[in-house]
């Protein structure tokens, strides 16, 4: 085991390895020093044939997006190790790969994170005289590019966008900016890259491979040969670090500061734009003052105009006639308010669903979202301004999504994956099989119990079971002069003795047989369930 470890943390020896053994993720050696410190867990050792123990930690792998944050938040990457085959039928060592990368600009725990803010990857290109620039938020699927000419207009995006992490040529770093600057007063990670991420001809094509189109000029892109080199650069950073589909990501957008209000950093903080002076917070702030959204994705696309004010009168006088027509139709908008308060964070559900990490709670939210999309839309109707208009003709029900939803999945599903109770009764008749082969198999343990409890005489006769020994018999020593010699022992305890029959083997292999059986299948249809809405994502 100890060689497969080696072997994969050789390929990815800038990042911690979180190495999946059963229900833990461990680490070891210098990796299980930094955890160990940085995550304040206890360092133990393992033998590995060496003449001191290797260190090791490890922490719970339905509690690690925690620990993750934790590192993350510090600078650290985490190379995410699975085990990719079922220890059950594996042979010999069980297959492991490293499915992700975590940095702090790819996490990807939304549970941590401030819902009206987004978690932003930067990506900067330096050449001689111009800068090129693209961020991307993978949890929301917003991608931008532009570009600029001078380090002022370059910090002052930087500002603007709070980046988490910046993705970086080796020539920005001696390009006069200054980056440690960056990295303690803005707490922004820099991760400079190998020269290759910045190639012309691999940026185009990640490019052009990701949105499938045979030219980059459809996509805005003609005048920004240094902006195309930023956001290649991110897409391949993504696809190295994601190693899952990104088709959540369905538009990259470029700007230019003709068509915003250009605010240095000093501007933003002294008018306390979203944040005040001297605490920082938002209570306080122009934002503060405005926000009255009722989703998180309203949040955020309001905090978006205030740091980028419009300054084309066209679109300003289009968004305030939008604004007019809300507040004179009081009762459309309370209307419109009630069915927007339920909706969750479907920008982000979505990303969950198209990197495979949805849980079933996670689908019944995004389908109760769902519920509420044809009521706003047939209020949407009535509108007469052109911004409301656009709005309802691109906006989508999605009442089949919704339907497949409703009809596969129950009500209040459980938080993991594989352990059944997901599929409705009747969506799928090999699972309503199982199911009733699980629930009558207990009624014949019962039966069984009652039957053995009257032929002996132990009265406190009991069926249990316990993943070790599976279904057994369990008489306590008062009883034990009555155990027939046709039980099996299978334990003795220190009040008790544990016993099997032919009929109890019988019985416990058809139950855990359909029960396995019942937990991969429901898993199965889960998977499909959501590939299939993965699938919908650009509509």
């Amino acid at each position: 085991m100890m060689q497969q470890y080696m072997q994969i943390k050789d390929q990815y020896k800038d990042c911690i390895l979180f190495y999946r053994l059963g229900d833990f993720y461990e680490m070891f050696y210098e990796d299980a020093n930094i955890c160990s410190k940085e995550l304040e867990i206890t360092l133990t050792g393992k033998n590995v044939g060496q003449e001191e123990r290797a260190p090791m930690c490890g922490v719970p792998y339905h509690a690690v997006d925690g620990y993750l944050t934790k590192l993350v938040s510090r600078g650290f990457r985490v190379a995410i190790c699975e085990q990719v085959e079922d220890p059950k039928t594996a042979k010999g060592i069980v297959k492991r790969e490293v499915i992700r990368i975590v940095t702090p600009g790819t996490n990807l725990n939304t549970q941590v994170m401030d819902e009206t803010k987004n978690n932003y990857l930067m990506s900067v290109v330096h050449t001689i005289n111009a800068y090129g620039l693209s961020v991307v938020d993978i949890t929301t699927g917003d991608y931008y590019v532009t570009e600029v000419d001078n380090d002022r207009k370059l910090l002052d995006e930087i500002y603007k966008w709070s980046p988490s992490e910046i993705i970086c040529n080796d020539t920005f770093l001696v390009s006069g900016i200054d980056t440690e600057a960056l990295k303690n007063y803005n707490n922004i990670v820099l991760s400079p890259l190998e020269p290759w991420y910045f190639d012309d001809e691999l940026c185009i094509r990640a490019l052009k491979e990701h949105f499938n189109v045979a030219t980059l000029d459809g996509l805005g892109l003609k005048d920004y040969s240094i902006g195309i080199i930023a956001a290649g650069s991110i897409m391949q950073f993504l696809t190295e670090t994601q190693k899952s589909s990104l088709t959540h990501i369905t538009r990259l957008i470029p700007y230019t500061f003709e068509k915003f209000m250009l605010l240095d950093s000093s501007t933003v903080r002294n008018l306390e734009l979203t944040e005040t002076m001297r605490e920082k917070q938002k209570k306080g702030s122009l934002l503060w003052v405005l926000d009255k959204t009722k989703t998180a994705m309203g949040a955020r696309l309001l905090r978006n105009y205030i740091e980028q004010p419009l300054i084309e009168c066209n679109l300003i006088k289009e968004r305030l006639e939008a604004v007019r027509e809300f507040k004179e139709n009081m009762i459309t908008r309370e209307e419109m308010r009630e069915y927007l308060n339920p909706i969750y964070d479907l920008e982000r559900l979505m990303s969950k669903i198209s990197y495979k990490s949805a849980n079933p709670r996670d689908l019944i939210a995004f389908g109760s979202s769902l519920s509420m999309l044809p009521h706003i839309k047939f209020l949407l109707k009535s509108f007469e301004t052109v911004l409301i208009k656009d709005i309802y003709e691109q906006l989508d029900p999605l009442e089949d999504i919704y339907d497949l939803i409703q009809k596969s999945i129950v009500e209040e599903p459980p938080l993991l994956v594989k352990e059944g109770g997901i599929i409705k009764t009747g969506y799928n008749e090999d699972v309503d099989r199982l199911r009733k082969a699980k629930t009558e198999g207990k009624t014949w343990l019962m039966e069984l119990e009652e039957k053995e409890r009257e032929a002996t005489g132990i009265k406190n006769l009991r069926i249990k079971y316990n993943r070790v020994f599976g279904y057994y018999l369990e008489v306590t020593n008062s009883y034990k002069d009555l155990v027939p010699d046709t039980w099996t022992r299978k334990q003795t305890l220190a009040n008790a003795e544990r016993y099997s029959t032919p009929k109890l083997k019988e019985l416990e292999d058809i139950i855990l047989g359909a029960e396995d059986r019942l937990f991969s299948l429901e898993y199965d249809l889960f998977c499909e369930i959501r590939d299939q809405i993965a699938l919908e994502v650009k509509r």
